[in-house]
């Protein structure tokens, strides 16, 4: 009672329904850095469920929580309403009702049209001119080439200029990626969705609360504990760790030529493969079988083109095809993209600048939180102490890239065969590609051993290698125009 901070209560009880809540408030949850980090940097004035599960790594959260407040408070090209609404159409992307409600609060907060909040048929002409670069950039961002830069910076009255527009990227991208930490953590709705300022909130997607805790929505019989594997979870751990310290000692050994990295790539390539297509992964088939889902009416209104997506490689009215075939031919696809664009266009190199010259100061803020999180450890591993947890992190990071398109030469991926498990492969894809998908027995499947702040580390990941790859994409095509 003697904080000053407001803890909204949740629909149902904690922050997450993957987590349990005693567990975030042990883990270094509630306490005075967090509050007065809250104090200084939040948008909303409460200590909301996503800062709750975040707090588990305080040092991170404070670069997180600096950098959206300066996107979306701080001097910039945007005026504040269209940051707002900017965070509702890249939410509405993934049918993010928890982001989606918090921003529409916002919103009319720092004086917003209620109008807008009707569809995007009510909003100004150049806030609509954002919709091809929003579905690009949450579905499949290396499609994005200089003619759409080109379209949004013409002359014209619904023009954008570069810093507008630099600025809306870099939003579109935030909100994108933290969708995926929503979907793949669990995050508990703040309240019972009823009224905001006089609009109606947005119920929570397709998948109810109970759905995502439980999976009551799933009755596909393959879909057992047995397909997650009855593997002694402890003998797992070691064996992981085990493969860790061989590959430690085989790079002090000796380094691989570039052929011997080609081959390990070809390699991770076929086995990423057979595991979309080959029906190794029961859980996986299920996640990509659905046929095109129906998004409600409210989450509707501030999308176009809902049925595109990561995996809308069919057209509608065709024969169903088999799912696994379908996912091959699209994965091949996308292997191919990033063979072509092995990338020549990097954060360091070239992004970070571009961004800083056009939007200032937030490059650093963002490089900043990359480099936080990856670089983020304690040295421990489920029991295990002093462990150097690099080329885990490595490979969780590289392969979210690797499934936007971005191969590095530098990088041997043969590493992200030997330790990422096929759960958690499957976790990876759904988060990072349809995380609306997402659902507890996914999240469980994957490092039983593991303490929930771990996962919550692997989710901070995902979300942050899904949004450098986003704003790599975009800001290459931005590079591309300007010269």
């Amino acid at each position: 009672q003697e904080k000053r901070v407001q803890v909204s209560p949740p629909l149902t009880r904690g922050p997450s329904a993957f987590i349990p809540e005693n567990e975030v408030m042990q883990a270094n949850g509630l306490d005075e850095r967090t509050n007065l980090l809250v104090e200084e940097y939040s948008t909303s004035g409460r200590l909301d469920n996503i800062t709750q599960v975040m707090s588990i790594h305080t040092q991170y959260l404070e670069s997180f929580l600096r950098s959206q407040f300066y996107m979306l408070r701080m001097d910039g090209p945007l005026p504040l309403p269209y940051r707002h609404y900017i965070a509702i159409m890249a939410a509405a992307r993934h049918q993010c009702s928890y982001l989606i409600n918090m921003h529409v609060d916002e919103f009319l907060k720092t004086g917003g049209i209620a109008e807008w909040l009707n569809g995007l048929e009510y909003i100004p002409q150049r806030l609509k001119n954002l919709n091809e670069i929003n579905k690009l950039l949450a579905h499949r961002p290396w499609l994005i080439t200089k003619e759409h830069i080109q379209k949004l910076v013409k002359t014209g009255e619904n023009n954008w200029s570069l810093p507008e527009l630099v600025h809306a990227v870099v939003l579109l991208a935030h909100y994108h990626a933290l969708a995926s930490f929503v979907f793949g953590s669990g995050i508990n709705p703040e309240r019972d969705p009823e009224t905001s300022n006089g609009v109606r909130l947005i119920a929570v997607n397709n998948f109810c609360v109970c759905d995502l805790a439980n999976d009551n929505n799933i009755e596909n019989a393959s879909l057992t504990s047995s397909n997650f594997g009855i593997a002694d979870s402890l003998s797992e751990l070691e064996a992981l760790m085990e493969r860790m310290k061989r590959l430690q000692e085989d790079k002090e050994d000796e380094e691989a030529s570039q052929e011997e990295m080609a081959t390990r790539f070809e390699k991770e390539k076929k086995e990423s493969l057979l595991v979309i297509s080959g029906g190794i992964c029961a859980s996986l088939v299920f996640v990509l079988s659905f046929d095109d889902e129906i998004v409600s009416t409210d989450v509707s209104r501030y999308i176009e083109d809902p049925g595109f997506g990561y995996k809308d490689f069919a057209r509608r009215g065709e024969d169903h095809l088999p799912t696994f075939r379908a996912q091959e031919l699209h994965f091949i696809c996308t292997f191919i993209c990033f063979l072509l664009s092995r990338m020549d266009y990097t954060w360091e190199n070239h992004g970070f600048s571009l961004v800083n010259r056009l939007y200032s100061d937030i490059g650093h803020l963002l490089d900043e939180k990359f480099r936080m999180v990856y670089n983020l450890t304690y040295n421990t591993m489920a029991t295990h102490e002093d462990v150097d947890t690099t080329t885990l992190r490595r490979a969780l990071f590289n392969y979210v890239h690797c499934m936007y398109g971005i191969r590095y030469d530098d990088y041997d991926y043969g590493e992200v065969n030997q330790l990422l498990e096929r759960s958690l492969k499957v976790y990876i894809k759904t988060v990072t590609c349809y995380p609306e998908r997402t659902t507890k027995r996914m999240y469980d499947s994957y490092w039983r051993q593991f303490k929930h702040s771990e996962k919550v580390h692997v989710n901070l990941l995902l979300m942050e290698a899904r949004m450098q790859a986003e704003l790599l994409y975009a800001l290459r095509a931005i590079t591309r125009h300007l010269t």
